[in-house]
């Protein structure tokens, strides 16, 4: 049984535990801890056997805990999953890995002087059917190179804490960057972010929506839009043009029903809905990689590239939507 420890139990954390405890035999909650009590106490309350701790850095230090989650505030990220490694504990981080390139490389830095991998990142879309046949299409050769991809992420609204015009990117678009680069296999060379007029139905210092464009050092051209108050619902789509064909994701596999002059299928209102079975995937494929102690899934480069996409699209955007560098290091052999 593989014990494990929560940092984090608001929304995400307790949707993460809901799913290990019901769903995943061989694995556990042990351990729960969280800046607010009354968090912790949801978790708690339903789950008895789970222990409170105050103090995030005693669960990882417990000898509870045989590895750890990380689904806290994304400025916090790089502490708690550092010590984790420094404590020599598996840690499942969720999106994205930090807030800054530099804290995604200090976290590397931590990894590569642990002499072995330690790290899994939560970018659940890998996990995902309609991706994962999209994926096939491309690596198979069936639609020959790809040349363009077109990608929309909307949400009806924000949730979770305020959400600024920075956090389009740095929080929610890194699903994207994550997830061209594992369809291409290819890294980001150049990107822009545009800001078209912004709709009245987001708060006055969100600029909402907004479009990047990214060239990746293969070529491919990505445009990619986020609406976080599109009201209607959550709505994402990806279609990669290729050289003898196109791979489009298929929408949610909802009913088409036919009333009153039209036909309508339901739209999910959120993003727990869109990818419930992709979550119960990622952590089913990341409890198996802790038991064979040999991870595969997203690495903490994933988390780095991601955020080196991201801050390419704030500085373009402070450049008045220019054309800028995305700025990467050179990847460490560790990650090769």
């Amino acid at each position: 049984m593989i014990k494990l420890g929560l940092i984090g139990a608001g929304g995400i954390g307790r949707m993460h535990t809901d799913i290990i405890m019901n769903q995943i035999p061989g694995a556990e909650i042990v351990a729960v801890s969280d800046i607010s009590a009354e968090n912790r106490a949801k978790i708690t309350d339903q789950y008895p056997s789970v222990k409170s701790f105050d103090d995030p850095h005693e669960l990882i230090k417990s000898s509870l805990t045989d590895a750890v989650i990380v689904t806290t505030w994304d400025r916090t990220h790089e502490e708690f999953v550092t010590a984790s490694i420094k404590a020599g504990k598996h840690v499942f981080c969720e999106k994205p890995l930090a807030d800054t390139t530099k804290a995604c490389v200090n976290i590397m830095e931590a990894e590569i002087a642990a002499g072995k991998r330690y790290l899994t990142v939560g970018f659940m879309r890998r996990y995902d059917s309609g991706y994962v046949q999209v994926k096939e299409a491309i690596d198979s050769g069936r639609i020959g190179r790809p040349l363009l991809l077109h990608e929309q992420h909307r949400n009806a609204h924000p949730t979770g804490e305020k959400h600024t015009t920075d956090m389009s990117a740095n929080g929610a678009l890194v699903h994207e960057f994550d997830i061209t680069r594992w369809l291409t296999g290819d890294e980001y060379e150049m990107a822009q972010l545009i800001c078209p007029r912004s709709t009245r139905n987001a708060d006055e210092d969100l600029i909402d929506p907004q479009m990047v464009i990214l060239r990746t050092k293969g070529g491919i051209h990505v445009d990619l839009e986020i609406y976080m108050n599109c009201i209607y619902g959550y709505d994402i789509h990806c279609e990669v043009v290729g050289e003898e064909g196109c791979a489009s994701l298929p929408d949610p596999a909802n009913a088409v029903i036919r009333e009153n002059g039209a036909r309508l299928y339901k739209i999910d209102p959120v993003w727990v809905n869109r990818f419930a079975d992709a979550y119960v995937t990622e952590m089913r494929d990341w409890i198996k990689c802790v038991e064979k102690d040999s991870l595969t899934g997203p690495s903490a480069w994933d988390g780095y590239a991601a955020a080196a996409a991201a801050e390419a699209c704030t500085r373009s955007r402070l450049a008045g939507g220019q054309v800028v560098k995305v700025e990467m290091m050179d990847k460490p052999e560790f990650y090769r």
